[in-house]
């Protein structure tokens, strides 16, 4: 096309397909290749750009810390580049599956749950204590805990073992974008509305914030702030109550007070900074990469219309009618150059029940505001 793109062309979006979780399988084994090879044929005749895939934490690097096997995926690649296909690659350190109905089941890393099992806190839980094993909590990001190394030094050391051992497809530039995990099913957000754990659509959820080591870090905030005597909330219901049922998201509720704001205020940074840190050792990883980085923002759609939006804020988006919660998750975004990537842009207000306060559309269209879909 000669100097420059053609209308066409510049507004054209690309179509990637994400393959199926057991595509390396439970064994961390490519399953079927004959099988495979052919649908990606299929794919790549109708003109799809590309594929995505998980790439899982629990397989990788389950035999120990920093004993990596990339076998599997680097097959897969290989079988993705020979049909002249592009790859999104997703960075997974949570759990696949385990939930009603899934038919993949891979856990985190055997010796991380081992040390889970002697120091349940590394999880994230909820106020009653139930812990949820599925995503590391972000209040052990910078402690030392696995046999010296932190979290954030688990999930830098994962991605520059994958860029090593993908140093030729990368240089390449058939691995078009790394999308960075960032919390339960890949997202930036609390595991606020676990289905394993009851809740059920649309309830409010529940804050997560209640192992020692975000506990502790709360309550070191409090001093700070000269109120030694501020908690973390104990009135805010349970994961299916409605806002109404509560003290704290009712009307006039305690997040309106000072100490409701500098508690959600705290909640929501806690999970800005996670995502922050994360991002940056991305950046270092992947500098210098024909690849582009992403991460994941979950549409948090039920209760948008009620005005505690409360499921938003016990996921960890303190968003309000007059406190837009998504800018500053958009401009930590930016600022390392990566691609928020929304999760109900295909919702309809009409299609959800009533009962459920629901604005799929209103989100999204808050969040178009930052050109970050």
């Amino acid at each position: 096309m000669g100097h420059g793109k053609s209308s066409l062309q510049s507004n054209n979006v690309p179509i990637f397909v994400m393959l199926p979780f057991g595509v390396v399988n439970v064994n961390n084994v490519l399953d079927n290749p004959e099988t495979l090879e052919k649908q990606l044929k299929k794919l790549k005749e109708i003109g799809v750009d590309g594929i995505m895939v998980d790439v899982w934490w629990g397989l990788i690097e389950r035999n120990g810390p920093k004993m990596y096997d990339w076998a599997a995926y680097k097959s897969l690649f290989k079988l993705v580049v020979k049909i002249g296909l592009k790859i999104q690659a997703i960075m997974s350190f949570h759990q696949c599956g385990g939930n009603v109905g899934d038919s993949v089941f891979i856990p985190l890393p055997k010796w991380v749950l081992a040390i889970g099992d002697e120091d349940p806190d590394i999880f994230y839980t909820n106020r009653s204590g139930t812990r949820d094993r599925e995503y590391l909590s972000s209040g052990i990001d910078n402690l030392a805990l696995f046999e010296g190394r932190t979290a954030v030094q688990i999930y830098s050391d994962y991605m520059k073992s994958f860029k090593e051992a993908m140093s030729e497809i990368l240089e390449s530039g058939s691995i078009s974008d790394i999308e960075v995990g960032l919390g339960p099913a890949g997202e930036m957000r609390y595991r606020s509305y676990p289905e394993t754990q009851g809740w059920a659509f649309p309830g409010i959820g529940e804050f997560q914030c209640y192992d020692k080591y975000l506990k502790a870090d709360f309550k070191a905030a409090a001093i700070k702030a000269g109120h030694p005597e501020w908690d973390l909330p104990d009135n805010a219901g349970t994961y299916n109550d409605t806002p109404g049922d509560t003290e704290f998201f009712g009307t006039n509720g305690t997040y309106l007070t000072e100490k409701g704001i500098f508690f959600l205020t705290w909640y929501s940074n806690k999970l800005i900074e996670h995502g922050d840190q994360i991002l940056e050792e991305a950046n270092k990883v992947f500098a210098g990469t024909k690849t582009r980085l992403a991460a994941k923002v979950s549409g948090i759609h039920w209760r948008y219309k009620v005005q505690s939006h409360a499921a938003e804020i016990t996921a960890g988006y303190y968003n309000l009618d007059d406190r837009d919660g998504y800018r500053p998750l958009a401009r930590m975004f930016s600022r390392h150059h990566a691609t928020l990537d929304f999760t109900c842009l295909e919702m309809r207000d009409s299609e959800q029940p009533e009962t459920a306060k629901s604005g799929p559309q209103e989100l999204v269209q808050q969040d178009f505001n930052y050109h970050i879909i």
